[in-house]
């Protein structure tokens, strides 16, 4: 399994989790791809154990290239330090 992680500061409206709801804040963002392809997105506050998956955050993928664009582009959707 294939894994990028990236630092990332959540906009006021935070980001929805399945497990726990609304997190905002300083957060990280794991993006994992499967052996069938699928990309699953996970934040955990910076610095914690857990992990939570974002709601609607999974998606096959074309190729096992795609995942680095794809981390990047999520990344830049939920990265909004000024809101």
């Amino acid at each position: 399994m294939a894994e990028h992680s990236s630092p990332f500061t959540a906009g006021p409206g935070g980001v929805m989790t399945d497990e726990v709801g609304v997190v905002t804040g300083a957060l990280e963002l794991r993006t994992t791809v499967d052996e069938e392809c699928v990309l699953t997105a996970w934040v955990r506050y910076e610095g914690a154990d857990e992990w939570y998956r974002v709601t609607g955050g999974a998606c096959a993928l074309v190729a096992p290239e795609d995942h680095e664009p794809v981390h990047a582009l999520l990344l830049g959707v939920l990265n909004r330090p000024e809101g």
